[in-house]
Formats: structure tokens, sequence, C-alpha cells
């Protein structure tokens, strides 16, 4: 039973954390809800970064999760620029700030996120080479990008996932020259694999990018501190004004590591191991968001997934068990990406080697289609590119685990709903 003399601590203010702490007000719990972020801007979403606010058709206020006043409305202990650097699970106390402030919680919600993973090689530390994860990044980036597009400057931008796409495209859309380099056969291999990756590779292409694909960064090369340029490991030399790492994010599981927490294996994307309700190991601590590895029944396997639908989702949903309501947290995958005049939307889990076919349902050429990767013709996943309000069928579709009739799949007359016995 919870009652007013609880205390829950969420550490992390990211949208996950925020909507937890949203979600436990809610639900009518009324005891102390600390929420203790390392950033000092209020919690936002992570979407604009690479998108709307990054090309300057979003203003910065409109990132944040909740007015700044509406943590004091409605009694949230928002701790800003605070990191937590201990947890101690005997006592059931975090240690956080640079005084070793300690509170003791009674639940603990872990939502650190991820944190960009690093070039290793020579020149990372000059003027002129990015990340971007933190709102502060692309406060950088938007400004740099400017800068080149009014000069005709050049990025190179170091992997071709969704970030590297995004910031591609938005650096075009400024008028900057872009050169990709990405060690995969295609943009968004390990996603969409080689099939779909393609019509992203052409996308670009048409739009002005350079990409250099079966190669890595092997030194970004600078004078007087600044960048001139970055080498791949073929032997080329591109010209570089400003180099962005692009290449994955890494769950932040030290404090969870640290306490002894169950951390799931590298081949499930790491990450704080949860169950169904989004518990860890210890039955007082739950995770949420990007580093939440949960177990997903449909796909038959532990999953980490790191964008803005399981934050929003997960953050609630780890609320609510954390109140002891029953929870099975196994929402469908989701999540969406604008470039240039592209908009899509993607749901399922279908890496390279879980399907077995990709059936595409409209016209690819005018990149108005719906592709479905399937596998013994069942529906793993699908992504539909500038045609809308088909999300619902289609996660309707993955979770049946019908097997379907391709040709009717294809056919772009048939109500998807006709598809499921």
């Amino acid at each position: 039973m919870v009652d007013a003399d609880q205390t829950f601590v969420i550490v992390g203010g990211g949208l996950a954390g925020a909507k937890a702490a949203e979600t436990l007000r809610a639900e009518g719990f009324n005891g102390r809800v600390i929420l203790i972020c390392d950033e000092r801007d209020h919690p936002y979403e992570r979407p604009p970064l690479s998108k709307g606010y990054l090309l300057g058709k979003e203003e910065r206020d409109s990132v944040f999760v909740h007015e700044p006043a509406w943590y004091a409305q409605n009694d949230i202990e928002l701790h800003l620029g605070q990191t937590v650097d201990a947890i101690d699970r005997t006592a059931k106390t975090v240690r956080f700030g640079e005084d070793g402030t300690v509170v003791r919680y009674d639940k603990l919600l872990l939502a650190t996120g991820a944190e960009p993973r690093r070039l290793d090689i020579p020149g990372t530390d000059l003027a002129g080479v990015h990340h971007l994860r933190r709102l502060a990044h692309a406060e950088r980036l938007k400004g740099v990008l400017a800068s080149l597009g009014r000069d005709n400057g050049h990025i190179v931008i170091a992997g071709a996932g969704w970030i590297g796409l995004e910031v591609a495209a938005a650096a075009r859309e400024y008028g900057a020259e872009v050169t990709v380099v990405e060690p995969e056969p295609t943009p968004l291999h390990g996603v969409l694999g080689p099939e779909l990756g393609a019509l992203f590779a052409e996308l670009h292409r048409d739009h002005g990018v350079r990409f250099r694909f079966g190669v890595r960064l092997t030194e970004i090369v600078g004078q007087d501190g600044v960048v001139l340029a970055a080498r791949t490991d073929d032997g080329e030399e591109h010209p570089a004004h400003d180099v962005l790492a692009a290449i994955g994010a890494a769950p932040r599981v030290a404090l969870a590591e640290a306490a002894g927490l169950e951390i799931a294996d590298r081949a499930y994307g790491g990450g704080v191991a949860v169950d169904e309700q989004l518990r860890t190991s210890d039955p007082d601590i739950h995770a949420a968001g990007d580093v939440a590895a949960f177990p997903h029944a449909l796909f038959g396997t532990r999953l980490r997934v790191e964008h803005w639908a399981n934050a929003l989702n997960g953050g609630p949903a780890a609320a609510k068990a954390m109140l002891g309501q029953q929870v099975t947290y196994d929402r469908v995958p989701y999540f969406f990406s604008d470039q240039y005049d592209l908009g899509m939307e993607y749901s399922g889990w279908a890496p390279p080697g879980s399907y077995d076919q990709v059936v595409l349902r409209g016209d690819a050429g005018k990149r108005e289609f719906i592709a479905f990767w399937l596998k013994e013709g069942r529906v793993l996943a699908g992504m539909n590119v500038n045609v809308w309000d088909v999300t619902e069928p289609i996660q309707n579709l993955i979770r049946s685990q019908a097997q379907v009739d391709t040709e009717m799949l294809a056919d772009p007359h048939v109500p998807l709903g006709n598809l499921i016995p």
C-alpha cells in the first residue's frame, strides 16, 4: 500500500523521468517525488534536437516536457544540474550533488538514458568535433550548420543512422556540403537492412549528400586546434570544417552496475535488465527509457529501445508499477523520422537476419509506400513512408502474428485490417 509518508526518487530528467513524475501525481500518489537531473535545463524531448529545433523551425521552449512552473505546482522536488554518484540498496538511499546530499527512497526509478558513443581516433579533441544528444549540443550545432551554409563549408558525419541522416538533411537545408562515412554497405543497415537502406541513400544523394560506404574514420586532421579534414581507412582524405560523431549511443548503466543491479548482455543492447513490469533485479528499483532492457514476449527476446515512444510510454508504465499496479510493458517499438520531404514511421523489430522477405505496398519510386518485413509469412515490422494514419493497423498486424497473403499485403486497395483472420 502506497502512502503519503513514502518517497519515490527518479534519477534522470529526460522524457521518461518527467512522464513518470507526472504519472505518479496523476495516479494519486501524494508522497514525496524527487526528480534528479544532471542537466541544468528542465526535462525536454530529444527528437526536435535533430529535427525541427535544429532546422530553426521550432522554438527552444517547444522542446520542454512541462512548463518550468509545473514542477512546483505539482510538488515535484526538481534538482537540476545534479549528478547521482551512488545508490546504497541496503540503506535504500541515493547520494547526489557536489555536497553529497543523501535521500532515502521507498521506490527508485532509473531513467538515466544513454550517451553518444565516442570516436576512438586521433583528433577528437579539436574544435569542430560534435556530438548530438543534449540541448546544448543542438544549440551549438545549429549555429555551426548555419555558418557552414553561409560559407559553403563542409561537414563530415561519421555514421549513417537516424541521427547522422537527420543532421545530414538539416545541413543540406542550411546549404552546407555533407559527406557521410559509414562502415556498413547502406544507411540504417542495422535497422532496415539493405533493401530499404538503399532508398535512404538515394534520397540523400538526390539532395547532394556524398556517401562513403564500407569505410571508417581513422583520424581527424587539424591545424591550430581547428578541423581541416577527416581521413578514412581506405586512404582517402575528406575536407571538413566540422565533424559529427553519430555512431550510436551507449546506455548509461554505470550507476546501476556499481549498485550491483543485473545488466543485460551486450547482444541485447546492454542496459539495465528489467522484467515485464520494468522492475530491476532489486524489486524496489525500476528502470525505464533508453537505459532499460526489457523482455518482449512478442519478439521472443530482450529489447533495449532508444526512441521517443519508449520513453513516453515506459516512464508512465514504470510509475504505475512502482505504485503496485499490475503492469505488462509490451509496447510494439515505434519511431519516426523526417528528412527533407520524406516523413516516415516504423513499428516493430526486424534487424537483418530476423526476416526472410520484404514486401512493398505502394510506389517506392515516388517515396509513398509501406514496407513490411516478414518471417514465414508473419509481419515483424512495418514502415510507412509519406503514407499516414496506418500505424495502428500495422501494429495490429504485428501483434496478431498471423500468416498473411503477401499479394494482398502488397495491394494498396486491400485494407490492412482485412489481413487479420
